[in-house]
């Protein structure tokens, strides 16, 4: 039966809402005469869900006005819980509304739930913040839908787990403690204010009707306190609700089995519900005058409420679906399906759909779709064409280069200036220190490649100083130039004195526990110092433009809040900023392109673009998974009257009804996500069984998106991954003419690497913070054994141990306030000294004479150029028989004894061969010759410092056999690239490519490797 009273429309689905319900008021105020006295616009006070949809409202009556000169309704977004939004005549409010306490802002109501949760539980502070966030998601809830937290008490029954016990009294925080809070700080729940105020708008209109006409349009009531409101405004004498895609085609007992258990997931529940709440039926509810459908669209609709029918009466199937093969052709068309093998020919596909809209004149476009990593890959494929697209998602507030460098201010002295921590935000584009930035820059570079390559120095500002100190030290024992070297240095140093002038305010107040408050001022602070240049000031180049403004007012925000959490340890305070700054998002106002759009499922309702493409229609995407509540189980949640969780779904899947019946529509998903097979949507496979059911085939082959997109990046010719290997051939004039016996190892395993650092003069940079491993740890264990033999190259000492100690004391002073020296590299030198000196004792036997770091060279004169041979070795033992014992130190890896012999590690053979030509000479000052002799024995010492501290592999070689033949392979080596055709190859040798070498990145190994193992 018709209820008289309620004046109830619909906007069917796919149509244009925002659109028709402008073109109806201001073509027909008087809705047909249902409104009497003719109202004008202005008299208008429309009702929507959200702050989106009433801007697109207004904007849509100045298109439906073709822009001339009006007077708006007055426009409100239901949703808001802002007072001077929602509030919409407060004459007949009462004083206990009218007095209501304010709203807690939410950053704070955060802050002071993650300190009560820290004080009461011993949970760590950053993760208070986190479960806190989680826990206020759940009082949201329960009060958006009315329930009555004090039913928390009596929630669990012996029969469920003992956990739920444990999780109601972690819930006494909501139940007992905040409610006194709130009430000592004069604040209330923003959710409960904003229920309040419905509820009294509700009431103060039922009393006193508005003199002008209400029209409540778009929203689905799932907020109780909504409904209550628009069940007044439906009674009202100038009232009016216009319900979103009420399904009108489903047929009765499919209706009426909405609502049962099990059907929260349908699209039409939220509809079926309100008009229960309404106290109406179908029957009751108009179409929206001016919203008469077309045939196509009809037939869509019927094909959708077909698809879309409860679960329990899909047998009617079998009955209706031969009727629905008549519209079929009709209600498909527009319809497309587009399947995708992967996530980002999905995104290239809905790119490329989009940027085909532009070439039509004002047609608009629009991807709906909850996944935002879709959402960004195709905003970041549209930029190919220099499209910005309006994306009503927005971008993480932290992604954004303002809030990027705050968090990396805070890391770095968080870190103690780290190496790695440190560049990464000196090297930010905000960062200048008070210069110019690109002067900045370029001393940042020097300052990197002098003190941080390599092995981190010590904490603080004071490591910073301390390491160039270090520099100098060591400058001055190499001889170089004083007043180059103070100059070099000079500048290091007032670099650190700008950074620190910068953060001095933020290191000190990280030195100790401390309050919020002023940690943020100092981070502030800091991060302005750093960002100002010369001919600006850091404040305003640091919070200029849209992602500045939203920056600072997160730093506001946070200031005003931090005294509610109280103090903070510094070590927390990164995680603390970065865990607070994450929830926010920037939406850009200008620069975005007018009639490109991406918009989540809420931002769709109400809004319509020429092109509907509803992407990333996978289970688990589109619909989100019904996840379990934390706090409450299923019969918790019935018992104290919330929604199910698949309530949400319904929601869902009403904004999928609604994207997939505008008049072009596509739809879209990827048969992989994250390289694994994913499951199409619950809807989507509905909607194929209908098309299979009715017997429609598409025509129209819309593979050729994704499949274009693919085009758009297959290059029009391919290389051939072989013929792309590096063959450089520089002239002979350009070829080393000087070689160590270690480059010689080089040259035989990867000759590309002489290339770039003999020919192209590519120094290797040493890592960022690197261990002291490697080249240092070695240069270290060298110095200390080499003073060790000039103190003692003949006897030893009966304290050899205590002198060697001693000595690697002189030589760790300058690393020692190093992490990780102390506490590991120095108590394995103490194993290595001990092993030493017991290994000495025994070999020492028979020894004339030690020799350290003896360096030598001899000339091979049998090519057409001469070409020098220089080496350096850690030690040369001349023995009793006139023969001498080459000893080289290893920290890392020993060659195997038959890689020696082959020639595939000849640094000792060619060491024999040079002494053998009298090469060697002392380090004295003179540089005596050391006497000609051949090599008995090639030894290898392994020092490492670890369970067996020291090792050692002995390669003979009596009579100099091996030697010779190792000078004989190198002389033959040297010719081959005396021929200009002869190339550096990269890795020539297939037994090391398992190794990494310095220069794989220039050479692209990886990109001509792939081609397979057979490279030569």
């Amino acid at each position: 039966m018709k209820a008289d009273s309620l004046t109830l429309f619909t906007m069917p689905p796919g149509a244009p809402f925002l659109e028709r319900l402008a073109q109806t008021l201001v073509s027909d105020p008087s809705l047909g005469g249902r409104f009497a006295a003719s109202p004008v616009l202005a008299d208008f006070t429309i009702l929507l869900p959200t702050r989106r949809a009433v801007r697109a409202l207004g904007d849509a009556f100045l298109r439906a006005g073709d822009g001339a000169a009006m007077v708006l309704p007055a426009i409100r977004a239901l949703g808001d819980v802002d007072e001077e939004e929602l509030v919409l005549d407060p004459a007949g409010f009462g004083a206990d509304v009218l007095d209501l306490p304010p709203a807690m802002p939410a950053l704070e109501r955060q802050l002071r739930l993650a300190r009560m949760i820290a004080a009461d539980g011993g949970e760590d502070e950053v993760r208070a913040l986190g479960l806190a966030a989680d826990l206020g998601r759940f009082l949201d809830m329960v009060l958006t839908e009315g329930a009555d937290l004090a039913q928390l008490a009596s929630l669990v029954p012996q029969e469920f787990a003992d956990h739920w016990q444990i999780t109601l009294d972690f819930l006494k925080v909501l139940t007992a403690r905040w409610p006194e809070e709130l009430a000592r700080l004069g604040y209330m729940e923003q959710a409960e204010r904003r229920n309040r105020l419905l509820r009294a708008q509700a009431s103060a209109w039922q009393v006193a009707p508005p003199p002008g006409p209400v029209i409540a349009a778009g929203s689905t009531g799932s907020i109780p306190a909504t409904a209550v409101l628009l069940q007044v405004v439906a009674n009202l004498p100038l009232g009016a609700v216009v319900l979103p895609g009420l399904d009108l085609d489903l047929d009765e007992a499919s209706w009426n089995a909405i609502g049962d258990p099990g059907t929260a997931s349908h699209p039409q529940y939220g509809m079926r519900k309100l008009l229960g709440h309404l106290r109406a039926t179908r029957e009751d509810v108009e179409p929206w005058p001016g919203s008469e459908k077309s045939s196509g669209a009809v037939a869509r609709a019927r094909l959708l409420s077909e698809a879309l029918r409860p679960a329990e009466t899909t047998e009617k199937w079998l009955s209706r679906l031969a009727g629905l093969k008549d519209c079929a052709a009709e209600g498909f068309k527009g319809l497309s399906v587009i399947e995708t093998p992967s996530e980002r020919d999905e995104a290239g596909a809905i790119a490329l759909l989009m940027r085909d809209v532009l070439e039509t004149p004002e047609k608009t476009a629009a991807l709906v779709t909850p996944d935002r990593k879709l959402a960004r890959r195709v905003a970041m494929e549209l930029r190919r064409w220099n499209v910005e697209v309006n994306d009503s998602g927005g971008e993480p507030l932290g992604n954004t280069a303002p809030a990027a460098f705050l968090r990396l201010v805070a890391q770095m002295v968080a870190e103690d200036f780290a190496p790695v921590p440190l560049l990464a935000c000196l090297k930010h584009p905000l960062a200048a220190a008070g210069g110019d930035p690109a002067s900045f820059r370029a001393e940042l570079r020097a300052f990197e490649k002098i003190l941080l390559r390599g092995p981190r120095p010590a904490p603080g500002i004071e490591g910073l100083y301390a390491a160039c100190n270090a520099l100098r030290n060591e400058a001055l024992r190499e001889g170089e130039d004083g007043e180059k070297r103070e100059a070099r240095i000079a500048r290091l140093e007032k670099l650190i004195a700008k950074i620190e002038r910068c953060v001095a305010p933020l290191a000190e107040a990280m030195k100790a526990r401390g309050e919020v408050a002023a940690l943020v001022l100092a981070h502030a602070e800091a991060a302005e110092c750093l960002a100002a240049t010369a001919q600006e000031k850091g404040p305003d180049r640091l919070w200029k433009g849209e992602a500045g403004e939203a920056a600072s007012e997160f730093i506001r925000e946070l200031v005003e809040a931090a005294p509610s959490f109280g103090e903070i340890d510094p070590g927390a305070y990164v995680y603390f900023f970065e865990e607070l700054l994450s929830g926010r998002v920037l939406r850009p106002r200008w620069g975005v392109h007018p009639r490109l759009f991406i918009w989540g499922p809420l931002e769709a309702r109400l809004q319509h673009a020429d092109r509907m493409i509803l992407g990333g229609l996978n289970e688990g995407t589109w619909p989100a998974e019904a996840n379990i509540d934390p706090w409450l189980n299923r019969p918790m949640r019935a018992a104290m009257g919330l929604e199910p969780p698949e309530r949400r779904i319904g929601l869902s899947a009403h904004d999928f009804a609604e994207g997939a019946s505008a008049p072009e529509a596509i739809l879209t998903r990827a048969l992989k996500v994250e390289g694994a097979p994913a499951v199409a949507s619950r809807w989507w496979l509905r909607l194929e069984s209908i098309r299979s059911g009715v017997g429609y085939e598409e025509k129209d082959d819309v593979s050729r998106w994704w499949r274009w997109a693919q085009d758009l990046d297959k290059p029009e010719t391919l290389i051939d991954p072989l013929l792309s290997r590096p063959h450089p051939a520089p002239p002979l004039e350009a070829r080393p003419d000087r070689l160590s016996v270690t480059e010689i190892e080089t040259l035989i395993r990867d000759p590309y690497s002489i290339y770039a650092r003999r020919i192209l003069r590519l120094p290797v940079l040493d890592p960022l913070d690197a261990d002291i491993a490697a080249a240092e740890r070695g240069n270290i264990i060298h110095e200390a054994l080499e003073r060790f033999v000039d103190e003692y190259p003949e006897a030893m000492p009966d304290n050899a141990f205590e002198k060697l100690i001693a000595i690697g004391e002189e030589v760790f002073a300058d690393a020692i306030d190093r992490p990780g020296v102390a506490a590991f590299w120095w108590p394995r030198f103490k194993r290595i000294a001990r092993w030493t000196v017991e290994h000495e004792r025994e070999e020492r036997e028979g020894l004339r004479r030690s020799y350290a770091e003896a360096k030598g060279e001899i000339s091979i004169g049998e090519l057409a150029r001469v070409v020098t041979l220089v080496g350096k070795a850690d030690r040369i033992d001349m023995r009793d028989d006139g023969t001498i014992d080459i000893v080289d130190y290893k920290t890392g890896t020993l060659p195997s004894a038959k890689q020696v012999e082959i020639g595939l590690a000849p640094q000792l053979p060619l060491e024999a061969a040079i002494a053998s030509r009298g090469g060697f000479r002392e380090k004295s000052k003179d540089g005596a010759p050391i006497s000609r002799a051949s090599t008995s024995r090639m030894i290898y010492l392994r020092l490492t410092g670890g369970e067996t501290a020291g090792e050692m592999r002995v390669v003979p070689d009596t009579g100099g056999e091996l030697a010779e033949n190792t000078y004989g392979w190198l002389v033959d080596l040297l010719r081959q690239y005396e021929d200009e055709r002869t190339p550096y190859l990269s890795r020539p040798r297939p037994m090391f490519w398992g190794r990494y070498g310095d220069y794989d990145h220039l050479a692209r190994v990886k990109e001509w490797s792939s081609a397979g193992d057979d490279v030569e």
